[in-house]
């Protein structure tokens, strides 16, 4: 009997070490999930991390924004990655998680090069995504008819171009993608065709446009002349445990901020002159505060 049970036990150990990558469950793994657009950061870091503290698993998925923020909220996992604040998705108790900043990510309209506009207006763009000015010509482009892509109902990178490029603006239906990539590859090859993309996913193949003369930079997103950015947030429930905090910290470590965020094309939160609430009021390093013009204008 007794050698039974040992032999069961011996089996259901077996069991759960396949159902783990073959290795044992451990108190001390983490499980990240949500924004796809920060997936890259959190990826390379949770590597990283996984090799420094080898009795710690982090564990990376996807899902999307709104997925990261409820399943944290609801305790399913550790941590909730976004690109939006908690308090922009329906149904989510914000009061009762902890937001944490980490990186910051440019969003600019992208243009087949074909076109032959670099520069419009905030009033212009506006009128391409509600289907006001409908051809290139118009613009001082060529004459071709305007084709808009829109990312998917829900995606982080939409709400934020419609909130701060479109001053609020609901984009016009059009044909929706899911994947930057897929977005890339149709402006790159189809004339006429307008999106929006975050900044580290700008080629040659595409033609970021300028508004109101601001350039869609790095250096320009620092200091809040291009409005076009969101925060990479990390949400947590406000009692975390120490392996949460351990993790969030090394976030915020130079290792991650002046290394792995730069190398991936994003801002290091810790370089911008300027934090941002989600109604838009700025606060600068020396606790000065600003109001972001209503129109939320990309004039320098």
């Amino acid at each position: 009997m007794f050698n039974r049970k040992l032999r069961l036990g011996f089996l259901v150990l077996a069991v759960l070490i396949s159902l783990t990558g073959c290795r044992p469950l451990s108190k001390n793994s983490l499980t990240l999930a949500g924004s796809t657009a920060f997936q890259p950061i959190v990826e390379m870091a949770a590597s990283s991390y996984n090799l420094r503290h080898k009795k710690t698993l982090v564990n990376v998925q996807g899902g999307g924004s709104g997925t990261g923020i409820s399943q944290v909220e609801e305790g399913a996992i550790d941590i909730g990655n976004s690109d939006v604040f908690a308090s922009e998705k329906k149904g989510i108790k914000a009061s009762q998680l902890k937001d944490h900043q980490i990186a910051v990510t440019g969003i600019t309209p992208i243009v087949n090069p074909k076109t032959g506009v670099r520069n419009v207006s905030q009033k212009q763009l506006i009128g391409i995504f509600t289907g006001k000015i409908k051809n290139w010509r118009y613009l001082g482009g060529k004459n071709l008819k305007i084709i808009v892509i829109n990312r998917s109902i829900g995606s982080g990178t939409r709400n934020n171009f419609e909130k701060w490029g479109l001053a609020g603006h609901r984009s016009m239906v059009a044909q929706e993608q899911s994947s930057t990539g897929t977005v890339c590859k149709i402006v790159g090859a189809t004339p006429g065709t307008i999106s929006y993309i975050a900044f580290p996913y700008i080629s040659n193949k595409i033609q970021p446009l300028s508004i109101n003369g601001v350039k869609p930079s790095k250096q320009n997103v620092k200091t809040n002349k291009w409005k076009i950015w969101a925060y990479e947030h990390m949400y947590t429930l406000k009692k975390n445990d120490k392996n949460t905090r351990a993790f969030l910290r090394y976030m915020m470590s130079n290792n991650v901020q002046q290394k792995i965020i730069p190398k991936l094309g994003y801002i290091p939160v810790s370089s911008m002159n300027f934090k941002r609430s989600e109604n838009g009021t700025l606060s600068n390093s020396e606790g000065g505060r600003a109001k972001v013009d209503g129109s939320h204008t990309n004039g320098s």
